[in-house]
């Protein structure tokens, strides 16, 4: 049976998450016109502490909105769509989105959630932020922000664990 490993406690987490808030700032010359977007359920979570930390840094506040890509998802058939929540066009269009996640494996949810995005606005560009990436890559998605990359084998599990869902901020590889 596979043990558990912790690969990130609470401070590393913590420091993962500065260090992208940093590099989002420089890359994009301050946060003007960047808007976060985070995957539900734990995507959200880390947009919002990353937005926490840019206001920190530069107080401004960065506008942080929720997306559910379920009905995006390419495993459903065609033209079974579910009604996805929708946001106001004008909270992407034109603006640098940077799109959040726990952790990036072979790309099918980030595919899902840029999908969802177009059909809501045009925005001027789409940058990805994980707090882990894992490889094994399906599509050719790249993140820009990367709080740990973490080698895995396929039948590794990566496990994400964060306050606001369960008590406790750690990432488990199983």
């Amino acid at each position: 049976m596979a043990e558990n490993r912790q690969i990130m406690d609470e401070l590393a987490i913590r420091r993962a998450l500065t260090r992208v808030a940093h590099e989002i700032i420089e890359n994009n010359k301050g946060v003007e016109d960047c808007v976060f977007i985070g995957i539900r359920t734990r995507g959200i979570f880390l947009a919002n502490r990353v937005a926490q930390k840019v206001n920190e840094i530069e107080q401004v506040n960065v506008p942080v909105q929720e997306i559910d890509v379920t009905s995006y998802r390419d495993d459903l058939k065609k033209g079974n769509k579910l009604h996805a929540a929708s946001m106001d066009a004008n909270y992407i269009e034109n603006k640098k989105v940077i799109l959040f996640d726990d952790v990036l494996y072979t790309g099918r949810t980030v595919r899902a959630a840029m999908d969802l995005i177009m059909d809501q606005g045009r925005p001027n560009m789409i940058q990805l932020a994980v707090l882990v990436d894992r490889g094994h890559r399906e599509l050719p998605i790249r993140p820009d922000y990367i709080g740990k990359n973490v080698p895995t084998a396929r039948k590794e599990e990566i496990i994400v664990l964060l306050h606001e869902t369960d008590a406790e901020d750690q990432v488990i590889i199983n």
